[in-house]
């Protein structure tokens, strides 16, 4: 268990269209659905965001969050078709690793390193990113830490 000072960190699960979103704002901000307020309120400033994005199974970047939560409802994020959702429980947050498209990491080769992953059958992995946001362990943390500046700058 991770101690209440110690900065946690979390995988933020979205399509590539909100992470587009949030790095065309300079990952200034982070927003999480009407319904993750109370994950939102375990989040603290210094925590990590990773973001793992829907369909093409990537892990894109890292960020940290530098304030406090706040709520705001103006549009940012696209989100689902058909299921708008003002993502109203943000944080401000900083750019900490940030790969280019090429760079991305495929999940799929960390997951099986991942013990949050372990938690499910291997041929389940994907069943780990699923709902919004999750903390993971100091474990998790640094592995994808690690995985994200391997791969800054280097073109596959």
């Amino acid at each position: 268990m991770t101690a209440p000072d110690t900065p946690r960190t979390w995988i933020l699960t979205g399509s590539p269209e909100n992470f587009a979103a949030t790095r065309d704002r300079g990952f200034e901000v982070v927003g999480l659905k009407e319904g993750r307020r109370a994950q939102a309120l375990r989040i603290a400033e210094g925590d990590r965001i990773v973001f793992y994005l829907t369909r093409v199974m990537r892990f894109a970047a890292s960020v940290r969050v530098t304030g406090a939560l706040f709520e705001d409802r103006s549009p940012i994020w696209p989100g689902k078709p058909g299921r708008p959702d003002p993502y109203p429980w943000r944080f401000p947050t900083e750019p900490e690793i940030v790969l280019e498209e090429g760079d991305w990491i495929e999940a799929e080769t960390l997951a099986p390193d991942l013990e949050h992953v372990c938690k499910w059958p291997p041929e389940h992995w994907r069943l780990a990113f699923q709902g919004q946001i999750r903390p993971v362990s100091g474990a998790d943390g640094a592995r994808l830490v690690d995985r994200l500046q391997a791969a800054v700058g280097v073109r596959a």
